[in-house]
């Protein structure tokens, strides 16, 4: 696959994830929802990785992280949220972390993490276009 076409590849894997979280928050799927969120933003922040890299990115879900190896800048305020966002990646997928996230996933709760993931979904994509 060609640099471009592993881009789009990734943009486009997000902006399906980016729908299927919508869905499942509109469902009241709150902790699957944020869960996929994580994946919104991971895959975007990916395709960043092989703008700037021309390579595949790391097989890691670490956000910063991922950020910082593909020199993706990034503000304090940005990276707590990105640290919290992460959390959703272990939370929504292991049983032990799920029961103790589903309390944490009120609507409200739901509703200001899908609005950060938004933000910075909208921030990143901006940034591909230059």
């Amino acid at each position: 696959m060609k640099a471009d076409e592993h881009i789009q590849y990734w943009i486009d894997s997000s902006d399906d994830d980016f729908q299927a979280m919508i869905h499942l928050s509109e469902k009241g799927n709150n902790t699957w929802a944020l869960f996929i969120g994580h994946l919104v933003l991971e895959k975007l922040i990916k395709a960043w990785y092989v703008k700037v890299n021309s390579k595949t990115p790391p097989f890691i879900h670490d956000l910063v992280r991922l950020a910082e190896k593909g020199n993706l800048a990034l503000d304090d305020e940005q990276k707590d949220i990105l640290d919290t966002i992460s959390t959703f990646n272990i939370r929504g997928r292991y049983d032990d972390y799920k029961r103790e996230f589903h309390k944490k996933c009120t609507n409200t709760f739901t509703k200001t993490w899908i609005d950060h993931i938004k933000r910075l979904r909208k921030w990143i994509k901006i940034k591909f276009q230059i």
